[in-house]
């Protein structure tokens, strides 16, 4: 596997298949060498003690927008407008509640270095949050990176119910062709997430980032 010099990535063809995407390890969080990377179709993701990872899986987790799945509860709650959505009003809050460890992991993946990286990015207006509100208080969100009309989705969060998935659904909203979820979950499929092939991915990232 290599390591990486300054800002450089091999060819995501040369990505392990087990683990799913491994394609590189080492380097920094700098922006130039994540700018690079998500132009590239790949992401960091990494344990508290281990060198940075960096990945590119087949197939790829994508959600079009126009295919987002809601339940008739959820749209429900929509039309009676229980929450309120903004967009980059408190990133660093919503990175804070994507850090959170959650008691099916037991940890949290977004580290210090990853928190400040990304705080970094939404300076250099890259990355953006989706905040949702009820009651005054945040009660969920998302964050990602967005590039031309793609948004490489991140973590999202959510303190009430149904919150992260109407930041979803104000995300999709957004004018984007194309959000990049990373690896398949049973509750983003249930939200209208599939996978493609990692070479169509990748096609799809090249001309909608300009």
């Amino acid at each position: 596997m290599p390591t990486l010099p300054p800002p450089f990535f091999p060819d995501p063809i040369h990505a392990m298949t087990e683990p799913n995407g491994l394609l590189a390890m080492g380097g920094d969080l700098e922006p130039d060498r994540l700018l690079l990377a998500y132009r590239g179709g790949i992401f960091p993701w990494y344990s508290e003690g281990e060198p940075i990872l960096w990945w590119s899986p087949d197939p790829r987790a994508v959600l079009f927008p126009e295919e987002i799945h809601l339940s008739r509860r959820l749209m429900r709650t929509l039309r009676q407008g229980h929450f309120q959505v903004t967009h980059n009003r408190c990133f660093a809050d919503v990175v804070r509640g994507c850090a959170a460890p959650r008691p099916e992991s037991g940890g949290t993946w977004i580290t210090g270095e990853m928190r400040r990286a990304y705080l970094r990015l939404h300076e250099l207006g890259f990355a953006h949050s989706i905040e949702c509100w009820r009651e005054g208080e945040l009660a969920g969100g998302l964050y990602g990176v967005a590039l031309g009309e793609v948004f490489f989705a991140e973590s999202m969060f959510t303190r009430v119910r149904d919150a992260s998935k109407v930041a979803l659904k104000a995300l999709c909203r957004r004018g984007y062709r194309l959000i990049d979820c990373q690896f398949l979950t049973g509750h983003l499929a249930r939200l209208g997430a599939v996978e493609i092939p990692r070479d169509r991915f990748l096609t799809l990232v090249r001309k909608h980032t300009g």
